[in-house]
């Protein structure tokens, strides 16, 4: 029996920066184990330039990136996602739609590369260290061992990812 894929929507305001990261990250790592999504509350239409340098720098993929809402992935002839991840805090904060399937979810809060001003230099090591800190959190993700742990176990382990460095919500509220 072929091993399960899954699939994992990352989800931020804007859908520019943070929540494309991650899809390319786990598009390229988890290849064959993992499909990746990714969508806003509040899409901006285009992906930001320093998110794409970075990924292609890396040698991430970047074809078919694009801004997008997160009721796409609602939608009744949607993919069903096992997994749903906040990367930003303001989406975290919002409504979001009742997701088909019941999906496990966990807040990863990074702090905004697009929001920092100053120089190009500065901009782009924003958009690094935010990939750092997604491919860390992703990849320790990929290797839980999704088909043995207890919902309950697994749900604490992707809790506990979203505290690692780089949070940007490092003492969250118990709810």
């Amino acid at each position: 029996m072929p091993d399960k894929v899954y699939n994992v929507l990352f989800l931020c305001t804007g859908n520019t920066a943070r929540s494309i990261l991650a899809e390319s990250i786990v598009r390229r790592d988890g290849a064959g184990r993992f499909r990746s999504f990714s969508a806003g509350s509040q899409p901006k239409g285009e992906v930001n330039p320093f998110a794409l340098k970075v990924l292609r720098a890396a040698n991430y993929p970047t074809d078919g990136m694009r801004s997008k809402s997160w009721l796409e992935f609602a939608a009744p002839n949607a993919p069903v996602m096992d997994f749903v991840f906040t990367v930003c805090d303001s989406a975290a904060g919002e409504a979001c739609p009742v997701w088909p399937g019941q999906p496990m979810t966990a807040h990863w809060g990074i702090e905004n590369p697009a929001a920092v001003q100053g120089t190009e230099l500065e901009k782009e090591a924003a958009f690094v260290a935010a990939f750092r800190y997604l491919k860390n959190r992703i990849s320790i993700f990929m290797n839980l061992p999704l088909r043995s742990i207890d919902s309950l176990s697994l749900g604490a382990k992707l809790r506990e990812i979203g505290k690692l460095e780089g949070s940007s919500n490092p003492h969250p509220k118990a709810g």
